[in-house]
């Protein structure tokens, strides 16, 4: 028998012992304790009988005729109640509970079937009997449900459970010894080794000294001119590209092939920085495999310790959130409170509609948090409804801010598409990012880049990447991959929606405005485009924003072609003078700005991005 039984077998006892307990010539603690009990999952057909048992032992039987009909009202009530709509509040079985032993009593006083009492001794009775439901209630739901805390959910549920954080762990340190290793092989070369000088020397003498039959004057001598001049010639090849003529010079007094040998070793030396290339470029691909197994790594240890199940420390706040679910029709089959780094709580349960009709998730996220005593809200991919079938649901404590987002873009004149590329992502935490690149060039040449870095980087942070470690791995990927002459900006912002602190991430792109008011802050960039260089300078700083601040982010074709000294200046100028609330607007405003000064032409690709943020 397990733990849950024997509770409910102690609540049987419970219901009978209280029938020995007398107030007045009254039995309040009966009908009140059988209210309470009867609210709850167990066998009603069992309490009923332990409740007259317990009657029949320790009341007179014109008590025990009136509070086991006081029993019966209350019992079929409340399974009308949830026949007709879908579940019953404890408010109703307590209002069912105490009107049934005020009309007992008043009837009781008409028919005389019992001794004369007095009527507000019954309306006395009755509010003892709804208060003591209220109360009662929730504490044995707490009773029933305490410390009876299932296995963690194993499947459909977005976070790893805290028990298999050691194994992560396990996982993560592999990898970071494999970062490790490939970071600690050979780095990059830039020149020729002795020895492979050496073995260039051996190459043009087997092929073409080797048949002069000069060649052991020349080479088996130590004092032989002819080590200095490949020397100085190899030097000269490998720091111009030729022989130089003093060189080939010196050679042509020394050997009647010096023709023969120049040419050749300019062949021998086009083959090896040819090779020493693509052994650089391994070099630089194992530098990118060393980066993302880092990465790999740091992902890991995230997920091993961002989430710590608090649901045994915290038992009284999970039952209370079980109970007010119970309230609501629902039962809950498993539940789990987590919490993050950041002191978050995140509630994830697997739960149905106990009488099978269609429940709204907001109104669930609302009881969970009076249950937790803050303000939670449905997960990002929580279905809207609940209903018969059992799901996995999530919640979320609410964020202190919210934000609201808008764009304006214009396509360059003559131009089929436009080269920049956008996204607006809300990632999990509270977390709201805006990233926008502007592929260099116009057409859909620069369209074609610019969608690869949004969707490598929206791919990455949606994986659960930082942000600096997500526009690194698109900056190797397009290393690898991109054509010469083809890179592109990465103009990224990221808002903590629970503080309002927002970092700021820019390769290459143009300045981004903080408005708050008429109040404007501008933050500019000097770093080159991605896909340039294998390891790139990200620009990074925080901005602490308050209510009512917003954030534009542009593309270069918005400022490049104000045709002012100071394009910057300019634009902080029209954002002083823009009013209204609305981020769509207010971008669209710019845009419009912006055409005055090009006589209404677009001479490139334009994009304005503007989030504003607001306290809820």
């Amino acid at each position: 028998m397990n733990r849950r039984k024997w509770k409910e077998i102690v609540l049987y006892g419970l219901a009978a012992i209280v029938a020995k307990v007398e107030f007045a010539g009254c039995y309040p603690l009966i009908p009140g304790v059988f209210a309470a009990i009867c609210m709850e999952e167990v066998n009603r057909t069992l309490l009923l009988i332990f409740g007259i048992f317990g009657m029949a032992l320790f009341t007179s039987v014109q008590a025990m005729a009136k509070y086991t009909m006081v029993l019966l009202i209350t019992g079929v009530v409340i399974k009308l109640v949830e026949w007709a709509y879908k579940n019953c509040r404890t408010y109703v079985g307590a209002g069912t509970a105490g009107a049934s032993v005020l009309l007992l009593t008043i009837a009781g006083e008409l028919l005389l079937v019992r001794n004369r009492t007095v009527i507000w001794m019954g309306v006395l009775e009755s509010v003892l009997v709804y208060t003591m439901v209220l109360v009662l209630s929730p504490v044995m739901h707490r009773f029933l449900e305490e410390n009876i805390l299932p296995v963690p959910i194993k499947k459909n549920v977005g976070q790893t459970a805290p028990e298999h954080g050691e194994k992560l762990q396990t996982y993560a340190r592999s990898f970071s010894g494999l970062s490790k290793i490939f970071s600690q092989m050979e780095s990059f070369k830039g020149k020729f080794e002795p020895e492979e000088m050496g073995k260039m020397q051996q190459e043009i003498t087997g092929k073409i000294c080797m048949s002069c039959d000069q060649c052991a004057i020349c080479w088996q001598e130590e004092t032989s001119p002819m080590y200095e001049l490949f020397f100085r010639l190899f030097h000269s090849i490998e720091s111009r590209g030729s022989a130089g003529e003093e060189v080939h010079r010196e050679l042509a007094g020394c050997c009647p092939y010096s023709d023969s040998i120049v040419e050749e070793a300019v062949g021998i030396f086009e083959k090896a920085r040819l090779n020493l290339a693509w052994y650089n470029r391994l070099l630089e691909n194992r530098g990118i495999i060393a980066e993302q197994l880092d990465a790999m790594a740091y992902i890991m240890e995230d997920c091993a310790r961002e989430y710590r199940d608090v649901s045994q420390q915290e038992a009284r706040m999970v039952a209370s959130v079980k109970y007010r679910l119970k309230e609501r029709g629902i039962h809950v089959k498993e539940i789990h409170l987590y919490q993050r780094q950041n002191g978050k709580l995140s509630l994830q349960l697997k739960a149905a509609s106990k009488w099978g009709n269609c429940v709204p998730v907001k109104d669930l996220a609302k009881a969970a948090g009076q249950g937790l005593r803050r303000e939670m809200v449905p997960g990002k991919y929580t279905r809207s409804l609940i209903g018969k079938e059992e799901v996995f649901l999530t919640f979320e404590e609410d964020t202190l801010f919210h934000a609201l987002q808008g764009v304006a873009r214009l396509t360059k004149d003559h131009a089929q598409v436009s080269g920049d590329s956008f996204s607006f992502l809300d990632l999990e935490g509270g977390e709201c990012v805006m990233a926008l690149s502007d592929g260099m060039g116009s057409g859909i040449n620069a369209c074609k880049e610019s969608e690869m870095v949004i969707e490598l980087i929206e791919k990455f942070l949606e994986s659960g990447f930082q942000k600096e470690t997500a526009i690194r791995m698109m900056n190797s990927a397009m290393v690898i991959q991109g054509e010469d002459g083809m890179f592109s900006t990465v103009d990224l912002a990221s808002m903590d929606l629970y503080t309002g602190m927002c970092e700021f991430y820019k390769i290459g792109a143009a300045a981004t405005f903080i408005k708050r008011g008429e109040e404007v802050e501008c933050i500019s960039s000097a770093s080159l485009p991605a896909g340039i260089f294998q390891q790139i300078e990200i620009e990074k700083c925080q901005r602490q924003l308050q209510d009512g601040d917003f954030v534009v982010l542009l593309s270069d074709g918005v400022l490049d072609y104000l045709k002012v000294p100071m394009p910057e200046e300019t634009m902080r100028e029209i954002l002083e003078t823009l009013e209204g609330n609305n981020p769509g607007q207010m971008a669209k405003q710019i845009l419009e700005q912006i055409l005055l000064f090009t006589a209404g032409k677009v001479p490139d690709d334009m994009t304005v991005l503007v989030t504003g943020i607001w306290k809820k």
